[in-house]
């Protein structure tokens, strides 16, 4: 049986190796049916960091990670889209995505570029979101309205004590998904280790592995 190949997208401050040892409580146990491609953003190679920054509309001198307040620019979306894109053609194909935090955010968008054709060879079957939250970047509004596109697997992991991304926030997010599967837990901004979420992010690959008699 092949096994999975799942793009693992960082949060912000973060990059490929950290995200692998956040990871670990949730990938032990599914060495053989999955394998987890962890990359950097390509702001790292800069010197910088974050998939993107959120720039106030109000205030160009404040850039953060964009989850609440006023409407945001996500500075430097641009050029992450565009990276994106060269790495499925490049690297794919990739089953599904997996993202923490701003790359949970990542994921979602993600989804909405999905197989159309002005956005090159972006192609992926399922999402798995930790912390997340919907950007609030105006000129991504459109992709989340593309319904069908959202019609896909996804589970949204997210944390009752979170404060850096409220769990309403990740619920909200969620919501633009048409079956979406939220395992929650009772800690914050975290890759948990809380084993009924393990059991159902475990099996949820596992199902939708190649040639697996549950895939579909």
């Amino acid at each position: 049986m092949r096994r999975l190949r799942i793009l693992c997208l960082h949060g912000y401050h973060g990059h490929a190796k950290m995200l692998q040892t956040q990871m670990a409580p949730l990938t032990k146990g599914l060495e053989l049916s999955a394998e987890f491609v962890c990359v950097d953003a390509p702001s790292l190679s800069t010197g910088r960091f974050g998939w993107w920054h959120a720039v106030s509309t109000e205030d160009r001198n404040r850039k953060h990670v964009g989850v609440v307040g006023s409407a945001r620019r996500y500075e430097g979306w641009t050029e992450t889209k565009d990276w994106m894109i060269s790495l499925f053609e490049q690297s794919g194909p990739f089953d599904g995505v997996f993202g923490f935090s701003q790359g949970a955010t990542l994921t979602s968008l993600l989804v909405g570029l999905r197989n159309h054709r002005a956005e090159g060879g972006i192609s992926f079957d399922f999402a798995i979101m930790v912390g997340g939250f919907a950007s609030n970047d105006g000129s991504h509004a459109d992709l989340y309205q593309r319904k069908s596109q959202y019609d896909l697997p996804s589970v949204h992991i997210i944390g009752k004590s979170d404060l850096i991304v409220p769990s309403s926030h990740s619920e909200h997010l969620a919501g633009f998904f048409k079956a979406p599967l939220m395992l929650r837990h009772s800690g914050g901004h975290v890759i948990p280790s809380d084993p009924l979420v393990q059991n159902g992010v475990t099996t949820f690959p596992q199902e939708r592995a190649p040639d697996s008699d549950l895939a579909h």
